[in-house]
């Protein structure tokens, strides 16, 4: 593994592009196209999601929502038997082989009954709690494979494989969804899903090559631990409460936002085909643009300026948009801030995010990590969810936007302090914890 104080200019045309060194270069590869069919595999699903959620009723979302959260917490500790039992090598196989045979049964549910609306509210709710863990996993893997500076470097280029697939998914589904219909969509999503082990085991060998960070056996033995482990590891390090913290209201942010979509898309579009289309849109947009920014400006950006732009920029933006929907809830202002909330969480905060998990031991990468992307994430979704049905209620959408813009600066302030502590824990010598 090549040392962080290493600082060798990048050898060759692409590894320039990409501010990677040359034995970097099939790494990051490796992990772009992991990250794109991961991506592909879950927007194909995205918009179809989307529509059934409004068709439930916009006033129900929060039941939803709430689904998903007890969803989750059902599948946080089967996960947790999973890390303590499995080899790191395996862990990731053995979830994605078991969320394409979920995957693969809701295809075969909705062919014996395609109007079931149960089905399509479980559908909703389950992949509402797949893609967060299966993203998470991925990039638990990341973190295990390159060191903090590396991270720094590389993360923003190996997550624009996220946006590739991000646009390639919604493309997919919108040119094959009359032909295949909905079962057979869900059937090449996991098509997808299953052939990013191929990249996994890439991967793993590109590490063997360049050499472990830890002895080569370790990633050969289980993880050990409890179930709770990853919860007890969070409840025990204020530096992880705090990313916690982060999360929680990150997902408040995005919640009140994505409320906001719905009864604004639902007001302008009452066609469901229309609001799928718009739904596919806005995707498309979104990922075209965090493509050029991962690709070109999130690299230099943690290098040259740190983590904590990247934590602390997308609040401060989304302060100014809730401002502008307190005073005009339009669809053309919707649309905006949701497009800038979109590409700056993926092109700087979730690269930002993953960056801070590259120092930490592998329990806090696979167990305490995964709790926080799945757990904690789902948690702050149905708590913001049932918080916006209340403002909404007793006020009105402009008090929504205000309390969202009052979120969005405690946001912003929590990605400072983790910014000033994660530049602490770099300085050599410095604890963990």
């Amino acid at each position: 593994m090549t040392s962080d104080s290493t600082e060798a200019a990048p050898d060759g045309v692409l590894a320039r592009i990409i501010v990677a060194r040359k034995e970097e270069v099939p790494a990051v590869v490796g992990g772009f196209v992991l990250f794109f069919l991961l991506f592909a595999s879950y927007f194909m699903l995205r918009p179809v999601r989307e529509t059934f959620g409004i068709a439930g009723g916009v006033d129900n979302l929060q039941w939803l929502f709430l689904g998903t959260f007890l969803a989750t917490l059902v599948v946080v500790p089967i996960y947790g038997l999973l890390s303590a039992r499995l080899p790191r090598r395996t862990l990731l196989p053995v979830t994605y082989i078991g969320s394409g045979l979920i995957m693969a049964g809701f295809a075969f549910s909705l062919i014996a009954d395609p109007d079931n609306v149960w089905i399509g509210r479980a559908f909703y709710i389950w992949v509402s709690v797949f893609n967060l863990f299966v993203i998470s996993i991925a990039w638990s893997l990341m973190a295990d494979l390159f060191t903090s500076e590396q991270g720094r470097r590389l993360f923003g280029q190996i997550a624009a494989g996220m946006s590739m697939g991000g646009l390639t998914g919604p493309l997919l589904s919108g040119l094959l969804v009359e032909p295949l219909g909905l079962a057979g969509l869900l059937l090449l999503s996991t098509a997808l899903l299953l052939s990013t082990l191929l990249c996994v085991r890439y991967l793993l060998a590109w590490r063997d090559r360049q050499g472990a960070l830890d002895a080569p056996e370790a990633s050969t033995r289980p993880i050990g631990g409890s179930i709770w482990a990853g919860l007890a590891l969070i409840l025990k390090s204020p530096y992880l409460l705090a990313i916690s913290l982060f999360v929680i209201l990150l997902t408040s942010v995005s919640t009140f936002l994505y409320f906001e979509q719905a009864r604004v898309v639902e007001a302008v579009f009452p066609d469901r085909v229309q609001q799928t289309q718009v739904f596919s849109a806005i995707d498309v947009v979104v990922q075209s643009l965090t493509i050029f920014v991962q690709l070109f400006f999130t690299g230099r950006i943690a290098r040259r300026l740190g983590v904590t732009v990247l934590l602390t920029a997308v609040p401060l933006m989304m302060m100014l948009g809730f401002g502008a929907l307190a005073i005009a809830a339009t669809f053309p202002v919707l649309a905006v801030v949701m497009v800038v909330r979109r590409v700056g969480e993926y092109a700087l905060v979730r690269p930002g995010r993953e960056m801070l998990f590259t120092a930490v031991d592998i329990e806090t990468k696979y167990k305490a990590k995964n709790v926080i992307d799945t757990f904690v994430y789902r948690g702050g979704d149905a708590i913001s969810a049932w918080a916006n049905a209340g403002l909404v209620a007793v006020g009105s959408t402009a008090l929504a936007a205000i309390v969202g813009a009052i979120i969005a600066g405690l946001w912003a302030l929590t990605g400072l302090f983790i910014g000033r502590r994660d530049r602490a824990r770099q300085k050599p010598g410095a604890a963990a914890g």
